[in-house]
């Protein structure tokens, strides 16, 4: 290994074990924190990737990512993430919302997460799955593609056209 890769991987562990701050907006100059743990970390300065593997959980703000495996593609220069990929028993907590699923993607620049691999969003007692979901977390709201919407109704009886004729 040389000097310099074990010097920049030094760095970037330091980094990311004191949280990263990124740019959230160039306007506001908003910083915002990243705090990732899990059993192994590498990082591979070439491709600016670095892979967390073995119950990885990433917490941004309100948002807790968790994995088995989270590749992040990050610009070194700005010190910016640019995706994350997650896979294997993924599951982000929003509020009281949960989504599950096998693969998550982050994409940075959109702020968006796709979800694919029997995608499942829990908010309360109402279940929503499909064949993908993308929950764009600025706009907090999601795309379901191939959905199946399981609602709680509220009150004794519900709503009239979905009772049941038995009643």
């Amino acid at each position: 290994m040389s000097r310099a890769f074990f010097i920049y991987s030094v760095i970037f562990i330091l980094l990311l074990s004191s949280s990263i701050c990124v740019r959230a907006s160039t306007e506001t100059k908003e910083e915002r924190r990243v705090v990732i743990t899990s059993e192994t970390f590498t990082a591979d300065n070439k491709t600016n990737t670095a892979v967390f593997e073995g119950t990885v959980v990433a917490t941004l703000e309100d948002i807790t990512i968790h994995s088995d495996r989270m590749t992040i593609y990050y610009d070194r220069s700005s010190g910016s993430i640019k995706r994350i990929h997650a896979t294997g028993g993924v599951k982000v907590h929003r509020d009281d919302s949960v989504i599950f699923s096998r693969d998550a993607t982050y994409l940075g620049d959109e702020e968006k997460i796709i979800f694919t691999g029997e995608p499942k969003l829990v908010d309360g007692e109402n279940v929503v799955t499909g064949t993908r979901i993308i929950y764009f977390l600025k706009d907090d709201r999601a795309i379901v593609e191939g959905s199946r919407v399981v609602l709680k109704l509220k009150g004794e009886k519900g709503n009239a056209l979905l009772r049941d004729k038995r009643d």
